[in-house]
């Protein structure tokens, strides 16, 4: 799915135009990015959370040399996919 065919089923499913359905998504995608930053949680009921998790520092292998590197510790933005959603895949 596109950005654009994303607005269209939003405008359709709410019963109301495009233009609103946009600056409804780029709003909500403005509220994630902002607690994203403050290192929160924004949880969709029946999908999922996004949340901020912080990696430790650790040893990988380099797959072409098979070379052990270091891999610095980094923080990242995690997706938990609600139960929900999952036993509905799963049927």
């Amino acid at each position: 799915m596109t950005r654009t065919e994303l607005i269209d089923a939003i405008a359709q499913e709410t019963e109301s135009d495009k233009k609103q359905a946009k600056v409804f998504l780029e709003g909500f995608t403005r509220l994630v990015e902002k607690e994203m930053k403050r290192e929160g949680e924004v949880p969709l009921a029946g999908l999922g959370k996004f949340k901020v998790v912080k990696r430790k520092a650790r040893i990988g292998r380099n797959p072409a040399t098979g070379e052990a590197i270091q891999i610095p510790a980094k923080t990242v933005v995690k997706f938990t996919v609600a139960k929900a959603l999952k036993d509905l895949i799963k049927k």
